[in-house]
């Protein structure tokens, strides 16, 4: 007698949640940020004011990404939408700062053309840190914005 096949039901796989901070493990704005910083504290910093608020905005903005990440990782969020607010505020925020810290080291990049004192090395610095600090607030924008429309 031949026994009835059993139909094979497999397990569904698990929902993605599309929570935030799973992109968070490979962080492109936190690696071009930590860049901005690194360049910047290569150069003479000759004008401590526009490039120390350069400084202030990549370093701070580097921990309390790292923050936000161990959050995630030791699972304060509890899958909870409010960890999306907190997120895409974050990172909107962070934008608007980095938006102004790029202009300002757009600025301290022309001011160092045309000084005459400078090793052209420091220009070429400047020039990275401004691509860099560009490039990084365009990350933080889109990373808001897909977050937001999630």
């Amino acid at each position: 007698a031949a026994s009835p096949r059993m139909p094979c039901i497999a397990a569904a796989p698990p929902k993605d949640e599309g929570l935030p901070g799973a992109s968070a493990f490979a962080s492109p704005w936190q690696l071009c940020g930590t860049w901005v910083w690194i360049l910047v504290a290569a150069t003479s910093v000759s004008l401590p004011l526009q490039q120390g608020w350069v400084m202030y905005v990549s370093l701070t903005s580097c921990l309390i990404s790292l923050l936000l990440l161990l959050s995630y990782i030791f699972g304060f969020h509890r899958n909870s939408n409010n960890w999306k607010v907190l997120d895409s505020l974050y990172h909107g925020a962070t934008a608007i700062l980095y938006m102004s810290a790029a202009v300002l080291q757009a600025n301290a990049t022309i001011e160092s053309e045309f000084d005459n004192k400078s090793p052209l090395y420091y220009y070429q610095l400047n020039c990275a840190a401004s691509f860099f600090a560009f490039i990084t607030t365009f990350l933080y924008i889109l990373h808001a914005f897909s977050i937001y429309y999630q």
